[in-house]
């Protein structure tokens, strides 16, 4: 497949996939780092975004690094016509990491999955109860944290 990526477009997606440096002028760094203006790499990033190419920046926060050092991922079995409402419920949780829908099947009753993370497994179990209480849901599975095997994000292009 032919890239649609301006040679600039690739070099901006090249250093953006690395993440922002942690300094007081993150633009500003990448834009120089990459050879161009920071007004440049900004009319890009505008652009993207204008065009549905980039839907947002944000922070990738490490939890364990931030004193959360355990979590579950929570697998909740819920009535189809009720998914968004307790979704959206669920999500609302500081605890909640990650809120989603996936298909249920016959071996597998689960359409809702959540990410709760805590300082401790006790406090995650805290945390699942009461959203078990606020949402009306007793069917789920906590599939506990063992080990953190990636956390990574994708290269989509190589360079600089």
């Amino acid at each position: 497949m032919k890239s649609s990526l301006s040679d600039l477009e690739k070099r901006v997606l090249a250093v953006l996939q690395k993440g922002f440096p942690i300094t007081l002028t993150p633009y500003q760094d990448m834009a120089r780092k990459i050879g161009i203006e920071t007004a440049e790499l900004l009319d890009v990033l505008k652009r993207w975004r204008d065009d549905g190419k980039l839907r947002r920046i944000g922070a990738v926060v490490s939890h364990v690094k931030v004193g959360l050092g355990a979590g579950a991922m929570v697998v909740w079995q819920v009535e189809s016509e009720r998914v968004e409402e307790v979704g959206t419920m669920l999500a609302g949780f500081p605890q909640v990491s990650h809120a989603y829908e996936r298909p249920a099947s016959d071996a597998w009753p689960y359409n809702l999955y959540t990410m709760v993370h805590g300082a401790d497994a006790a406090e995650v179990d805290e945390t699942v109860a009461a959203m078990s209480r606020a949402c009306g849901v007793d069917k789920y599975r906590q599939l506990q944290t063992l080990k953190e095997l990636k956390k990574a994000p994708p290269t989509y292009i190589k360079g600089v």
